[in-house]
């Protein structure tokens, strides 16, 4: 199992309805066919780390955290989601999987998507305050 924590804030002009919006959609792509569990609200965090909310997804295996990355329902929300983040805080991930490679084949699966879809690595690179908490 990979349990994925993104941690993030939206942007000081984000209004109560695009929040919702946003919420709605992590939600929707939360719950494609290749996710075990997830849950999407508040962060209740130490609120001086900035985070106000949170976005937790867990797949069985890494091939199933492929299949989310490329989900069609996960391509057609994010660029409706990204614009509205302030900040994003990615990780730290949890597994139970022995590989100690996993980190890096995480990564490597990003850098995959990021140079198969430019559009998203641009999006990405739009958020101002972005952290990568994953060990390779």
């Amino acid at each position: 199992m990979i349990v994925h924590q993104l941690r993030f804030r939206f942007r000081d002009e984000t209004g109560e309805t695009q929040k919702a919006r946003v919420l709605e959609l992590m939600r929707a792509t939360a719950a494609v066919e290749s996710v075990a569990f997830s849950t999407v609200g508040r962060h209740l965090g130490t609120p001086s780390d900035g985070y106000t909310h949170a976005l937790c997804v867990a797949w069985s295996d890494l091939d199933a955290l492929e299949r989310y990355m490329h989900d069609p329902v996960h391509l057609a929300g994010d660029p409706e989601i990204i614009p509205h983040l302030a900040a994003l805080a990615i990780g730290p991930e949890t597994t139970d999987d022995p590989d100690p490679e996993l980190g890096a084949k995480i990564m490597a699966a990003n850098q995959r998507k990021l140079e198969l879809y430019p559009e998203w690595a641009a999006l990405m690179s739009s958020i101002p305050e972005v952290r990568v908490n994953i060990a390779v």
